[in-house]
């Protein structure tokens, strides 16, 4: 098994190059349900976290609720993939929001964007219409697709003790 350090920043490399993921949660009868996101991740040398600007719907908000957790997966086109299963924590407070709302603002392309072109988003950060997800992941897998395709490279995967 890897290392936080290594598997962290090894998995923000290729989440941050891929940019979309696939997002699951689970639905009030315990089935899971993905959606397409674009989060965004820090490693603070001791701790990873992501991001997801999202608006928070009644469907998100059932989720949460009764599971907050969710299985975050990247899948790129040279098949490399990369998963963070992870505790979710809805974020509401606008200090918090602001600062989310700047990071993806400021942000290099391609993970960087400006969150007002989403048309509920349009009023700011502070609208009732945005909202973020503060993801802690307790477990990561990183897999170069060079994996599968060529039989080179590894597999890294670290778990929360």
């Amino acid at each position: 098994m890897a290392n936080l350090d290594t598997t962290a920043h090894a998995f923000i490399e290729m989440a941050h190059r891929i940019v979309w993921a696939s997002v699951a949660t689970v639905d009030r009868q315990g089935r899971p349900r993905s959606r397409i996101l674009h989060p965004y991740w820090s490693w603070s040398q001791e701790q990873l976290t992501g991001w997801i600007a999202t608006s928070p719907t009644p469907l998100k908000l059932a989720h949460i609720e009764r599971s907050p957790f969710a299985s975050v997966t990247y899948w790129g086109a040279n098949t490399d993939t990369c998963t963070a299963d992870c505790s979710v924590e809805w974020i509401f407070d606008d200090e918090t929001r602001i600062r989310v709302w700047d990071m993806f603002k400021s942000a290099p392309p391609p993970v960087g964007y400006d969150p007002a072109v989403v048309p509920p988003w349009r009023d700011g950060p502070t609208s009732t219409e945005f909202a973020a997800w503060r993801l802690a992941p307790w477990r990561l897998r990183v897999m170069p697709g060079t994996v599968l395709t060529q039989q080179v490279g590894e597999i890294l995967t670290w778990r929360a003790a």
